[in-house]
């Protein structure tokens, strides 16, 4: 037996994949354009991993030449040391100076039904002419700059602008509320901050602006506060600001600047900070570094995406995830594939709004999340079926397991008319990249993500280290490094050492597994207190945390139940002050107090309110005894409850 905690739900999972779900075979056209030979890689990459890498590196252009593939003495680890490079020239200006240059880089398409595309070598004169904006206000190789930014071609630039420059990124998901939003600016120290004034969402303007002005109030560490005015263009007349400290991003921006010299960076240096929620309240801010992690994610475009460069790949995903990082921004872009965008709800105004822009747009290869599947499953088969998809012929699933229903239907009736391949694949915030996937020369298990990739050694064990039995739960951990791993947890290296103390010597990924004995491996879900709502993870804590905030409450607990659409949904249990009076007027605003604090993902989808919480004896909050209860469910050994 392993000796790892193993919830219902998640033996009931295994239960499920012992029986065995009928595979899905691969597709012979898809197989024989694969990019890669699977077991000829990975047996390169485990029998001599830097001259595996080092080949990869190869495909990028770099400044300086690397001396050392990797060093690794856990829990550190560097690659390609002695290197230096910048990811814009590898995402621009080597497609710039070459018979791409006037090739479509962004098709970007609004929910308001605005339209814009972008040429390399526009991108190019953009991202320059905002780099030199971003120095001329001060800012310096190795500073932070925070966007809070919806997915628009200017959020992408300023990603880019910062990236040309050495400054380092951290964009934060417009949606957050303004103290997460005020949280990972004095974590991160950053001296900028580049915002939208409102994004779109079913058709409402969202204003982000007043969610700035609150997070940067009395912050005097904030030199600056650049507004991107949503249908302002360069040359409008100019706007007026209340702070001195803001600007607007084209008045401030000159437009002969189309030339900015980019900053060599070593490989080790950061090129973005991400903060995702962990188990305690503070968010990490997860960073990854530029040679390795820009390494990793051009392999695995090319590798398993298979994007090509003639390709039309849309990434549902959001620059504020990893995702949109990664698979939107950095890896397509280095391989010089056309990248389409679209602001907005996957199903508004219509279900059918994002199969006609496959039609009209021709998309070969999309990104999504196993949320945006089971909603378009809910629609039904129509929708899709009136569009020409023929084009679409791999659609990649990940943020959360992909069930076997959704993973079917999807096969059935989006991929290529029937012709294409989904797969499933599995990463975090923390492992930039896909480290477990099916390749299209695979058959797909639907409820498993796939196979190890090339590079990736994994193991499933016990919380000794041992591995466990195929077909038995254990911790998923990664063996050795990867390039496009994270480096360190900004300001805290100590957090970042505990990813590395659970099981010595591994980095331990902090979900539950299991895998068959031809190497699949399914991923069950988190062994600690993190939600994965809609792909998205949230902390219980930050959720319990916002309503202890709320005046009229004494404690909270918060889990996470089974949504057919989200994946999970968040359920809070309140217990309130003496003299507070509870009923709906209560529970609304206890929403709205978390909508506000954290965004509208971290908002429970229902709260009850409780005398009071079980407990250990030690004052420990039971979270499992509260979701069994909701779920009606055995709760298991409730011995150590102090009542």
């Amino acid at each position: 037996m392993s000796d790892v905690e193993i919830s219902i739900t998640q033996q009931k999972t295994i239960e499920a994949l012992q029986k065995g779900e009928a595979a899905i075979p691969m597709r012979g056209w898809l197989a024989k354009q694969a990019a890669i030979n699977y077991e000829v890689e990975r047996a390169l990459a485990e029998e001599d991993p830097a001259a595996f890498w080092g080949d990869k590196a190869r495909a990028l252009d770099w400044h300086e030449p690397w001396t050392e593939v990797f060093q690794f003495k856990a829990p550190n680890h560097a690659w390609f040391v002695g290197g230096k490079l910048n990811a814009t020239v590898n995402c621009i200006d080597r497609h710039v100076h070459s018979d791409r240059r006037n090739k479509a880089a962004l098709l970007w398409v609004g929910e308001d039904g605005d339209e814009r595309a972008y040429t390399y070598n526009r991108l190019y004169r953009e991202m320059n002419r905002f780099a030199n904006t971003l120095k001329r206000l001060g800012v310096k190789k190795g500073d932070r700059v925070i966007l809070y930014m919806p997915l628009t071609p200017e959020g992408i630039i300023s990603m880019l602008a910062c990236a040309r420059i050495g400054a380092i990124h951290s964009v934060v998901y417009a949606g957050m509320g303004a103290l997460a939003l005020r949280t990972r600016i004095e974590d991160a120290g950053a001296k900028v901050v580049v915002c939208s004034d409102f994004t779109y969402r079913r058709g409402k303007a969202i204003a982000l602006k007043p969610i700035v002005d609150e997070a940067v109030r009395d912050l005097s560490s904030v030199d600056h506060v650049i507004v991107h005015r949503r249908g302002s263009r360069p040359g409008d007349a100019p706007v007026t600001f209340a702070s001195e400290r803001e600007k607007d991003f084209y008045d401030i921006q000159q437009g002969r600047e189309i030339h900015c010299d980019p900053e060599m960076v070593d490989s080790e240096h950061p090129l973005f900070i991400l903060y995702t929620s962990g188990t305690t309240g503070k968010p990490k801010g997860v960073v990854h570094t530029t040679g390795g992690y820009l390494v990793g994610v051009n392999y695995l475009s090319r590798a398993f995406y298979q994007i090509q460069e003639r390709d039309i790949y849309w990434s549902t995903s959001d620059i504020g995830w990893v995702v949109g990082h990664s698979f939107i921004v950095y890896g397509p872009m280095s391989i010089g594939a056309t990248i389409l965008c679209r602001e907005g709800a996957p199903d508004y105004p219509s279900p059918e709004v994002t199969w006609e822009i496959c039609e009209r747009f021709g998309v070969n290869v999309m990104f999504t999340a196993p949320t945006a599947v089971r909603m378009w499953m809910s629609h039904g088969a129509e929708a899709p079926g009136k569009f020409d998809l023929s084009k679409l012929r791999l659609m990649a699933c990940a943020g959360e397991p992909l069930n076997p229903e959704a993973h079917r239907w999807a096969q059935k009736h989006l991929v290529g008319q029937g012709n294409g391949q989904v797969v499933d694949n599995w990463w975090q915030t923390e492992i930039a990249g896909p480290v477990i996937g099916t390749l299209p020369t695979f058959e797909a298990r639907p409820g498993k993500a796939g196979k190890a990739l090339p590079g990736a050694q994994l193991a499933v064990v016990n919380r000794d280290g041992s591995p466990v039995p195929d077909g038995q739960g254990g911790l998923l951990v990664v063996k050795f490094p990867l390039p496009y791993m994270l480096r360190t947890i900004w300001n805290d290296h100590k957090r970042y050492e505990d990813y590395w103390k659970d099981i010595p010597g591994c980095y331990s990924a902090g979900d539950v597994a299991v895998k068959d004995a031809d190497g699949y491996i399914a991923v069950l879900g988190r062994a600690d207190d993190v939600l994965n709502v809609a792909g998205h993870r949230i902390g219980t804590a930050d959720v319990e945390g916002s309503l202890i905030r709320h005046p009229a409450v004494a404690e909270s607990a918060v889990v996470g139940l089974p949504d057919p659409i989200k994946g999970e949904r968040i359920m809070a249990f309140v217990v309130v002050k003496a003299g507070v009076s509870t009923g709906p007027g209560l529970i609304a605003s206890l929403k709205d107090h978390v909508r506000e604090d954290l965004g509208g993902i971290a908002m429970p989808s229902e709260i009850e309110i409780r005398a009071s919480l079980p407990k250990t004896r030690s004052g420990k909050i039971v979270r499992r005894a509260l979701r069994a209860e909701a779920l009606g469910q055995d709760p298991g050994d409730l011995s150590t409850l102090a009542d």
